[in-house]
């Protein structure tokens, strides 16, 4: 009857271990979509303000860059894929779809971390 009990404790630990890993692979997934690192290519312009730039994606998307390690009023005009911090956009009701119909979708914030510049122009 003890071996019995060892058996089925070992089952029930395995069972949680294997959904914890799922539970964990899962939220992995999902903070790369929406917050997370991200790698994004694409052509670099000065953005609206002192020490922000844009960047839209080859994807389509446009995102804010800013960086305090990497300069990137340097690589303005350039093709550049970079790496770093990302937080997505938060659309209020009704903000997205004004956002889809004047163009470009802004994908959220970038703080860049790493820049290799792809090349010295954006065509």
């Amino acid at each position: 009857m003890l071996s019995k009990s060892k058996h089925f404790i070992s089952l029930a630990l395995a069972f949680l271990l294997a959904v914890c890993v799922f539970a964990l692979a899962a939220g992995a997934q999902k903070s790369g979509t929406k917050n997370g690192n991200v790698t994004v290519t694409g052509c670099l312009q000065k953005g609206d303000e002192a020490d922000e730039f844009s960047l839209t994606g080859d994807d389509g998307k446009l995102y804010d860059l800013r960086s305090s390690s990497v300069k990137l009023a340097e690589h303005v005009g350039h093709k550049v894929t970079v790496s770093g911090q990302f937080k997505a956009e938060a659309y209020e009701k009704g903000e997205e779809k004004e956002a889809k119909e004047g163009g470009k979708k802004e994908a959220g914030d970038i703080t860049v971390s790493t820049l290799k510049m792809v090349n010295s122009s954006c065509q």
